[in-house]
């Protein structure tokens, strides 16, 4: 019998990175679509070959099977898709940021324990080749102790929603600090204890909401971190970030890109400049992941504390950027 899984809401675009990486799973399925705009849901639905269901409740009814929910609404809906899950007893990966506010991520994290419902969150750059590579020479003690660490995840605004702070809980901070600041945790093993950032709308002056940001932030055990966490580059920019790392440590350093397996591709017809990635697909490993522990039962790899404890950063640097000193964490 295969996996069967299923996707609330298409508002994410990562929504169909994740069901391409479903149909391509061996004895995995994608047996329902939920959106809460059911014309998009019913697009979805049709192009990936599934059924699109009204509610949440329709697509978890008890004939249906649903084993595993992947929650790609946007950012201010993952409580809400999240709890429908649990409420079935279905295992549930959510996109990143965990929420938008600490108060919905406890509330989260505390109702899948009291369900017994394993709660995974989207941070795939943990599955590629490179990561995979700096986290061994980390673990092995090749660079030593780690003291500094200059991280940059920099790239296109992605525009709709993501521009809406009611949405999305913010802007390119919120957006794009999470993913690096997990890989830090991993690094490090060690939570960010103060940060403090100067954050602003500067590439579009009309957008509602932030689009640069730079953070400094202190460990626990004494590393010092800065990121650049920006929607900086224009719109003919080839991928969605350019997430990099430099580690300093007391035996080595050590430098990162996590997409640098790529061939710089110009589309003649319309005129468009891509990255195209080859070799390992991150997005493809995390849903194979997902998988697995639902149909085993394992434990899953990014729990929900780790989403809480990379959005409390971002949510620490907005407080900073506000009252123009460093914030400790974790928040109150």
């Amino acid at each position: 019998m295969s996996t069967r899984l299923s996707i609330m809401s298409f508002a994410h675009l990562h929504a169909d990175f994740y069901a391409t990486a479903i149909a391509a799973l061996p004895e995995v399925e994608l047996a329902g679509v939920w959106d809460d705009n059911p014309a998009r849901g019913e697009e979805a639905a049709a192009k990936y070959g599934t059924r699109f269901f009204p509610t949440p409740e329709e697509l978890f009814a008890p004939e249906n099977e649903i084993q595993g929910a992947i929650v790609t609404s946007e950012n201010v809906n993952h409580k809400r898709d999240v709890l429908a899950a649990c409420s079935a007893g279905v295992d549930i990966l959510c996109e990143k940021p965990i929420s938008t506010n600490v108060e919905d991520a406890r509330v989260m994290i505390a109702e899948c324990e009291r369900a017994g419902v394993r709660l995974m969150i989207s941070f795939p750059c943990r599955y590629t080749p490179a990561f995979g590579r700096l986290q061994q020479a980390v673990r092995n003690g090749e660079l030593g102790e780690i003291v500094a660490i200059m991280g940059t995840n920099r790239g296109q605004n992605p525009g709709g929603w993501f521009n809406d702070p009611a949405l999305a809980g913010g802007g390119s901070v919120i957006d794009h600090t999470v993913h690096v600041v997990d890989l830090m945790r991993v690094l490090l093993q060690e939570e960010v204890v103060k940060v403090y950032a100067e954050i602003d709308t500067v590439f579009d002056p009309d957008l509602p909401c932030d689009d640069a940001g730079i953070l400094s932030m202190d460990f626990a055990g004494g590393c010092v971190a800065t990121l650049d966490a920006s929607w900086s580059r224009p719109d003919c920019y080839p991928v969605w970030g350019d997430v990099t790392m430099e580690l300093i440590g007391t035996k080595g350093n050590a430098s990162v890109d996590l997409f640098v397996e790529r061939v710089d591709t110009w589309r003649e017809a319309d005129g468009t400049f891509l990255w195209e990635a080859y070799g390992h697909d991150a997005n493809a490993s995390l849903i194979a992941d997902f998988a697995r522990c639902v149909e085993t039962g394992a434990p899953v790899p990014i729990t929900g504390n780790d989403g809480l404890k990379a959005m409390e950063v971002a949510l620490g640097a907005y407080r900073a950027a506000e009252v123009g000193e460093p914030v400790g964490l974790p928040l109150p």
